[in-house]
């Protein structure tokens, strides 16, 4: 019995030591009995050029030896992207590759897309760690090269879509036709669109003509608070807001064609320094500067706020009586009005808690 236990013991010793071996990065490592060596990753550079004259050009180009299972097998190979202080962690970003491709080139415009789908502050120089997964399958056989470290500084690539639909008019190009904003080019395009009564089909359309269009195949989804639809390009069926009218915020993600439409606050000027205390002047949301905006007249006999959907349970006002871009919602004072005129009100709310704001009031 001492035997068969020493002999168990050291069985489950040399099993541990296996399995610890296949931890280690670039390592050989042992599975069922064959000596198994990751491929061998190099960058063609370490310092990628990102700049936007550059979009086209290549930035990089990623070259893998092949790994050696001690036979041949089927190898699914694929790039891993992380923050360099994560130590993979977490990892960022994949993409596999293409079976039998071991080189892997981006142009400026796809690449600097990687580093701003990780999350990456844009104009700050960082460093990313890209290595080789390679695997026989989602569990098996799994290696990873050794780890190329890059210093990149990506760039913010602001895009948008547009959106014709029936609260428009269905003109395209149209000069009341929305937009929906990528601030960082990733391919998640946001905005605010005021949907009114009967008129809450609409389709997006990557540039002002009917050439091409995101749409779906999906029925009409207009019975709850909320919409969502698959999104199918040059498909059949239009989009559809719910069927309440009012302002909804618009996510269309191109990566997993989804669309999303949702209510939102909306907020409007009012005191009688325009219409009067009792009369709400609406804002509309500009996509383009991600703030709520509207041109009224103003006069220097009263003052005014900005109330949050037509209600004074969150209005907005100077945090003290002297001239400040600063507002708050907490007892805030009115805003008073130093020469009367037309002026083009913007106002953004810039705190997760909705307490504080910032607005400017521009004559024109």
């Amino acid at each position: 019995m001492r035997n068969l236990i020493t002999k168990t013991l050291a069985f489950g010793s040399l099993a541990l030591l296996g399995l610890a071996s296949c931890k280690k990065d670039g390592a050989l490592v042992t599975l069922n009995g064959t000596t198994t060596a990751p491929g061998t990753l190099t960058a063609n550079t370490t310092t990628p050029v990102l700049t936007k004259a550059t979009l086209t050009a290549t930035s990089v180009t990623f070259t893998s030896t092949a790994p050696n299972y001690g036979y041949s097998a089927s190898v699914t190979n694929t790039l891993q992207f992380d923050v360099h202080s994560d130590g993979f962690a977490k990892v960022k970003k994949e993409v596999v590759l293409p079976v039998g491709t071991l080189s892997q080139s981006y142009n400026v415009l796809d690449f600097n897309n990687i580093l701003l789908g990780m999350s990456l502050p844009t104009g700050v120089s960082a460093q990313v760690d890209v290595r080789i997964k390679s695997s026989l399958s989602a569990t098996a056989g799994i290696i990873y090269s050794n780890v190329v470290t890059l210093t990149v500084t990506p760039f913010a690539l602001v895009s948008y879509v547009y959106v014709p639909g029936a609260y428009e008019g269905w003109n395209n190009p149209g000069p009341q036709e929305d937009s929906l904003q990528s601030a960082t080019g990733n391919g998640i395009y946001t905005g605010i669109i005021n949907f009114t009564t009967g008129n809450n089909q609409f389709l997006i359309v990557p540039v002002k003509n009917w050439n091409n269009k995101y749409a779906t195949n999906d029925g009409a989804s207009i019975a709850g608070p909320s919409s969502n639809y698959t999104v199918v390009y040059n498909g059949a069926n239009n989009f559809y807001a719910p069927t309440v009218a009012g302002w909804y915020q618009v996510t269309l993600n191109v990566n997993n064609n989804t669309i999303s439409i949702v209510p939102t606050a909306y907020y409007s000027v009012i005191g009688d320094a325009a219409q009067g205390w009792g009369t709400d002047t609406d804002m509309k949301f500009n996509n383009g500067t991600q703030t709520w905006q509207v041109t009224t007249a103003l006069n220097t006999t009263g003052a005014f706020k900005v109330r949050k959907n037509h209600d004074w349970g969150t209005s907005y006002g100077w945090p003290t009586s002297s001239v400040s871009p600063n507002l708050t919602s907490s007892n805030g004072n009115n805003i008073s009005v130093t020469a009367a005129g037309n002026y083009l009100i913007s106002f953004s709310v810039n705190a997760a808690d909705n307490t504080q704001a910032t607005y400017t009031a521009v004559k024109q």
